[in-house]
């Protein structure tokens, strides 16, 4: 059976951290591309950060870079998300999915991804002010 659970989500104060994971099961991990995507309340889905296990590869959408960190842990099979610096407008549900063929780059695209091989739940952040 394929899972791909998010979790790691929570309520943090702006300027706070969180680490969101990302855990994988029932695939070929090393194969895969995982892209984290967020949604708040009343907007459309917005990709944020995608990293390909097969070659480290990663991808950042431009506010997040500086801020957020995508990495692997191929022997857990699990995508990190590290999140530092976080502000009220980070506040949203946080969502992984995992393609074969898609780079990177694409998580630009949400379109493109809501075609991708699997999604996971998402874990909700919360930031205050």
């Amino acid at each position: 059976e394929v899972q791909l659970q998010a979790s790691g989500g929570g309520l943090v104060q702006a300027g706070g951290s969180l680490r969101l994971s990302c855990a994988a099961s029932g695939f070929t991990f090393d194969d895969y591309t995982i892209g984290w995507f967020r949604q708040a309340p009343g907007k459309e889905r917005e990709g944020v950060s995608a990293i390909s296990n097969s070659d480290g590869r990663t991808y950042y959408i431009d506010s997040m870079k500086g801020r957020f960190t995508i990495f692997s842990d191929n022997a857990k099979n699990t995508v990190y998300l590290q999140m530092n610096s976080l502000k009220p407008e980070d506040t949203a549900v946080y969502y992984c999915a995992a393609d074969r063929q898609l780079i990177p780059q694409t998580v630009v695209n949400t379109i493109t991804w809501r075609l991708a091989d699997y999604w996971g739940q998402g874990t909700q952040v919360t930031v205050s002010s």
